[in-house]
């Protein structure tokens, strides 16, 4: 049994604010463990429910934010950026039999701690056939294509209830109560991990690949907080204006989104000037 961790990092025990997830903050260094414990407890339960491999992929920033050292030594880790699948990469290779998302969030435009979708700011929603879409469900979606479950989701209260809409039957583990999309009610880190085990170690029994779902095509639409972002995301082939301050495009399949969708956040991330945005 091989299961992959997509391990986010906003979603974490502890973490409740943009300096937290800032890569070379102070707030940053410090939530680091808290995130890499996080993510050891998950792979500590798979394997105490009988996984024989955990590949943990960072989807965070940079991708480079667990501490490697604090992790079980059976565990490997793809770390860094430019990745064909992004946050779900090791996925393709037809050897996964469950993913879990570690350190999740909701999405843009919605209530949850740190809530957004790929950027931090600038987008202010995004719908998947019409249906309001977290990182989560995006990622869900690529994972339905290769036949892998989603078998474990953990962040704070409401990315449980968002993971609910696209992975039933999941094992959620809530690891802070939302207050606000900076503040939370936080739970220590060894109660987090405790809990964390546990819950991976009952996800490892849905486990098994089942049979791909060809759920195409896509109509993924984005809505920005600026007129000129919607702008320069119809660069992209494809993509074209579908509304005031929006832009939308169709794949084929989940794969093709989720690559265009990287390629239209990098677009309008270098479109964003530092003081209006």
């Amino acid at each position: 049994m091989k299961i992959l961790v997509s391990a986010d990092m906003e979603g974490a025990t502890g973490v409740t604010w943009p300096a937290d997830v800032l890569p070379g903050t102070p707030q940053w260094e410090r939530c680091r463990s808290l995130f890499t414990s996080d993510v050891n407890a998950a792979a500590l339960g798979f394997y105490d429910g009988g996984a024989d491999e955990v590949l943990v992929n960072e989807a965070h920033w940079t991708m480079r934010n667990l501490l490697l050292e604090q992790l079980d030594d059976r565990v490997q880790m793809i770390t860094g950026r430019h990745k064909s699948l992004s946050m779900v990469e090791g996925i393709q290779h037809g050897d996964v039999d469950a993913v879990a998302f570690i350190g999740y969030h909701t999405g843009a435009g919605t209530e949850g701690v740190l809530a957004h979708t790929f950027l931090a700011n600038s987008i202010t929603g995004v719908w998947v056939n019409g249906v309001r879409a977290s990182e989560g469900l995006l990622n869900a979606h690529v994972a339905a294509e290769y036949g892998v479950p989603v078998v474990l989701v953990t962040g704070d209260d409401l990315t449980c209830v968002d993971a609910k809409g696209y992975a039933p039957d999941a094992q959620t583990v809530a690891v802070k109560d939302y207050v606000s999309r900076y503040a939370a009610v936080c739970r220590t880190p060894t109660r987090t991990a405790a809990d964390i085990r546990a819950a991976a170690k009952e996800a490892a029994g849905l486990a098994g690949r089942y049979t791909p779902v060809e759920g195409g095509p896509f109509t993924v639409e984005l809505e920005f907080d600026a007129e000129h972002l919607a702008a320069a995301a119809t660069v992209v082939p494809g993509t074209a204006p579908s509304g005031e301050r929006r832009v939308a495009y169709t794949s084929a399949t989940m794969y093709e989104g989720i690559r265009t969708f990287k390629a239209v956040t990098t677009i309008v991330s270098s479109a964003v000037e530092e003081q209006y945005g």
